[in-house]
């Protein structure tokens, strides 16, 4: 087997596992090569409208041609050249039988526009997934809204919550790494045709000095990419702190998710939920009653995949030689791409989780009458000041009180009636009467935890309103 032969037997884990077809479309090889050549036609088109000598019958020839990509031709090509983007070009000229697309054009003004479109569509496309991952976590939360749960902090009992509310708490985080995400793609730049090191010397020679109708192509050019901006002093390359821009805020939201995922990761291990749990899925193949909670530990490990790519393009920020060079291009080849399926596959795996996740309300409510006694005990502390406690006082009889108890229960013996305890110390000036009617009252407990999950609900409403495709979005099957 020959080494090429090899080479194209090992495939892109994040993109033949886990990414989408919409995605994998965008940033393919032979993805790229169709956006390429579009952009060449365009530019010809803008060429000749602005008096270029470019016959009407060469754009129809390269039209005609340009969805005949064949891989293995250019990869021939290029061995020879030693120069991808030549390649390309002699390949497409080639088919078409004339010599009339890259005219005044540098390889950087081809490759730098082609490859921020990749990164603005993908980001299009991340947008909307994540607007449908707002969407469903919002549905969650509201169905939970009032679902009383044991709050917990460093992991241990702390006061009640509802479920609802600690899913828009998460929602709060994914919140505004969308809000990071929706800015950035409504300003991105372009370079645009800014030529060999961004003085447009080759453009205003081929238009003999006129400044006008280079920026006329240029601005042509943006309108056909889509982009409402072009960077007006640049070099042969973009800031690569662009592309580090880019990737952390695919990481922040990746976070934001993985937050989420990993305290469902805790309560599935605690047997309040599950992630979901398909027929014929199998837990483990050596224990058959395990439900792991293997999506949530995808997005986890997706989150962690992208901090790798901010770090990569974090190395590449601030080390541009002069006007441009190439030292960055073998780590962006891999991490642009990359982090795209990345944040792609965490999504299709969020989305996944959010519809199918499974709670069992009997196991939160079993959790919280252990718990309820010691999760009452801040509110415990206000009433016996109101009643007229020094407030450190009632702290040390609650804390004394509290850890004799769970220290009983945990061990098996001793008084672990810590409302009795309670009733019983002067301290406090609480009978059990008191205190067991303080206990009944379920719902002061969670404060204005349902309050916020109404203004979470109304807020994800407000900002995903009007994003194309979100609301009927449905993950694909996953792996």
């Amino acid at each position: 087997m020959s080494q090429e032969t090899v080479a194209a037997a090992i495939p892109n884990v994040l993109a033949e596992r886990y990414a989408s077809p919409a995605l994998k479309d965008i940033w393919s090889p032979a993805g790229r090569i169709g956006i390429e050549r579009d952009y060449w036609i365009a530019v010809m088109k803008g060429q000749r409208t602005l008096g270029l000598k470019i016959p009407a019958e060469a754009i129809t020839a390269y039209e005609k041609v340009k969805s005949q990509i064949d891989l293995a031709a250019i990869d021939a090509r290029e061995r020879k050249t030693l120069h991808d983007v030549k390649a390309r070009i002699e390949e497409f000229s080639g088919l078409a039988g004339h010599e009339f697309i890259h005219l005044g054009l540098t390889s950087r003004d081809l490759t730098e526009n082609v490859e921020q479109l990749q990164i603005h569509r993908s980001l299009g496309v991340v947008k909307m997934k994540a607007a449908a991952a707002l969407i469903g976590l919002a549905k969650q939360a509201k169905t939970h809204r009032d679902v009383m749960l044991t709050g917990r902090t460093h992991n241990v009992a702390a006061q009640p919550t509802t479920l609802g509310k600690r899913l828009a708490m998460f929602g709060q985080e994914v919140l505004g790494a969308y809000a990071r995400l929706v800015e950035l793609i409504e300003r991105y730049p372009v370079r645009g045709l800014k030529g060999a090191v961004g003085t447009q010397l080759d453009q205003l020679t081929l238009f003999g000095g006129s400044a006008a109708k280079v920026d006329k192509l240029e601005k042509a050019i943006l309108k056909h990419l889509g982009f409402k901006q072009a960077l007006f002093a640049v070099g042969q390359v973009y800031p690569r702190s662009l592309d580090f821009e880019v990737v952390s805020a695919l990481h922040q939201l990746g976070a934001s998710a993985a937050s989420f995922a990993t305290t469902l990761r805790l309560m599935a291990g605690q047997g309040l939920l599950t992630e979901g749990f398909q027929a014929g899925q199998v837990g483990s193949s050596a224990m058959p009653h395990k439900v792991n909670a293997r999506n949530c530990e995808r997005i986890c490990g997706f989150s962690t995949i992208l901090s790798g790519y901010v770090t990569m393009t974090g190395a590449l920020s601030g080390h541009q030689w002069n006007e441009g060079d190439v030292s960055c291009s073998v780590v962006r080849r891999v991490a642009l791409p990359d982090a795209f399926y990345a944040i792609d596959g965490l999504l299709e795996t969020f989305l996944t989780v959010l519809k199918q996740m499974d709670v069992f309300t009997a196991a939160i409510a079993a959790e919280n009458t252990r718990n309820l006694p010691f999760l009452a005990t801040t509110t415990i502390l206000m009433e016996a000041v109101k009643g007229g406690a020094g407030r450190e006082t009632a702290h040390e009889a609650i804390k004394e009180h509290a850890l004799a108890a769970a220290k009983a229960m945990r061990s098996g013996g001793g008084d672990a009636d810590l409302v009795g305890r309670l009733a019983g110390d002067a301290r406090l000036g609480l009978g059990r009467p008191k205190l067991e009617k303080i206990l009944s009252e379920g719902s002061r407990f969670v404060g204005a935890a349902p309050q916020q999950v109404d203004t979470f609900v109304g807020e994800v409403a407000r900002v995903t309103k009007g994003v194309k495709g979100a609301s009927a979005y449905q993950p694909g099957k996953l792996l």
